[in-house]
């Protein structure tokens, strides 16, 4: 468990809420209140119950003055949470002091208030709250009342074993508070990085459904143009030709024309004449891509089967676009001179592949790419959104793992194409010439991302 910015940004915005910490100490209580009752009244063993049930109410008073004093939805931040905790830790401590200390078997609930830690505050905090349940185990491994025994004689177990418990209790306080950052750390990451995956789908559906917006206008707006003209025309059939007024009229008249002309053009993108905007042929949707990238100064290749009369029709799908885009721009930005774009596809399934000349993907990330907040790119301030960084593919060895951007643009290009029914998969050019020549030096010659449709899947007319 490291901290990092990265983690204090993550879990800055998972605050957790005072009513879950007062719910999980009324649990608490309650279940400390059944077990010092049960072993005093019960069983009949002879401890100190009194201040037991002294520091079991001295919770209960503070989660009443909790209750009371803020409202339910009061979210702590991260050193309020952290000493809440602390004291859950104390106040257990106190108890395993006046019951044994570590030979009493509920030591091992030292561990809760890390682990609550781990999984909601970053890890500076939790380092804090672990190094203290440290200082109260080792504190009661030397300094506790006597075990809590029938007839007041608890035995007397070696020291070697209540060294062995004492190492046991932190060893399994690292093992889960790690295990349990990592696991929510993974987890808020997904989670942010699929928000900005929905988001980035949301805008380009909008750009997707402006013509028919535009269509919609153009309907509307037809009918009064139409009565501006028309009324436009009896004003100047009527007035005459020194009239001042009627040039206006003319000007009027005139400009309603324009604007019947844009109408029509608006109203003609939705039209069966222009089906290029809700489904193309393949072809014609690789070129749309490919188009904004012909200026940065890179050769880009498509090709295609030498019979094109079977090709498929797709739908204008928005995660489509934005999927092929993003990649193919990370193509581009890492290519030396070409980008090679092969596209196949026979009555099942359709294949595209991406390839340029560039360094290739790097060992380091190569098997985590997929992955979100994994990337290589260096920006200027690693604070801010990193939208420019649409894909942080392949770079060359040597390159920090994470030196700047938010490693987002092959998760979300990813994530919508699978979503459109795609299986991605990566791979450097020379992958398979290694594999067959083992005594070659690794040397990386390019990057290459393969796409698989199933046809069914993907063509317009499904």
């Amino acid at each position: 468990m490291v901290s990092s910015p990265l983690s204090d940004q993550i879990f800055a915005n998972r605050q957790i809420k005072l009513d879950t910490l007062v719910r999980l100490r009324w649990l608490a209580i309650l279940g400390q209140t059944l077990a010092v009752v049960f072993v005093w009244l019960g069983l009949g063993y002879d401890f100190e119950a009194v201040l037991c049930l002294a520091l079991v109410g001295l919770s209960g008073w503070l989660n009443f003055y909790l209750h009371f004093q803020f409202q339910k939805s009061v979210r702590l931040s991260s050193l309020q949470a952290t000493v809440l905790l602390a004291y859950d830790s104390a106040q257990l401590g106190g108890l395993l002091y006046l019951t044994g200390g570590l030979q009493n078997p509920f030591a091992f609930l030292l561990l809760v208030p890390a682990v609550v830690s781990a999984t909601t505050q970053p890890a500076r905090f939790t380092i804090v709250l672990a190094s203290l349940i440290t200082g109260i185990a080792t504190l009661l491994v030397f300094f506790h009342q006597p075990l809590p025994w029938t007839g007041g004689t608890p035995p007397d177990l070696p020291v070697l074993y209540v060294a062995g418990i004492w190492i046991a209790v932190i060893l399994t306080m690292l093992f889960m508070s790690v295990y349990a950052f990592r696991i929510a750390q993974e987890r808020h990451l997904l989670a942010n990085a699929l928000s900005a995956t929905e988001l980035v789908l949301a805008n380009e559906q909008h750009l997707s459904n402006l013509d028919g917006l535009a269509t919609a206008a153009a309907h509307e707006l037809g009918t009064p143009l139409a009565t501006i003209q028309l009324v436009a025309k009896e004003l100047e059939r009527e007035l005459e030709r020194d009239d001042p007024i009627r040039e206006d009229i003319v000007l009027l008249r005139s400009q309603a024309e324009r604007c019947k002309d844009i109408l029509g053009k608006l109203r003609s993108l939705s039209g069966d004449e222009h089906n290029n905007f809700t489904k193309m042929r393949i072809t014609a949707l690789i070129s749309e891509i490919v188009e904004p990238f012909d200026l940065f100064g890179v050769e880009i290749i498509q090709t295609f089967p030498d019979d094109l009369s079977n090709q498929p029709v797709l739908w204008r799908n928005p995660g489509l676009l934005y999927g092929l885009g993003n990649l193919i721009e990370n193509a581009v930005d890492f290519a030396q001179s070409c980008v090679e774009i092969r596209a196949r596809w026979t009555d099942n399934g359709v294949s595209l592949r991406i390839s340029d000349d560039g360094p290739g993907f790097a060992d380091a990330i190569r098997n985590r790419l997929g992955d979100p907040y994994v990337t290589t790119r260096a920006t200027k301030n690693t604070n801010e959104p990193d939208t420019a960084n649409r894909g942080p593919a392949h770079v060359p060895p040597g390159n920090a793992l994470n030196a700047g951007g938010l490693g987002l643009g092959f998760f979300i290009a990813k994530t919508l194409l699978e979503r459109s029914g795609a299986k991605v998969s990566i791979a450097n050019k020379d992958t398979q010439q290694e594999a067959r020549t083992a005594k070659k030096d690794h040397e990386i010659s390019g990057a290459v991302i393969d796409i698989y449709w199933p046809r069914a899947a993907l063509e317009a007319d499904q």
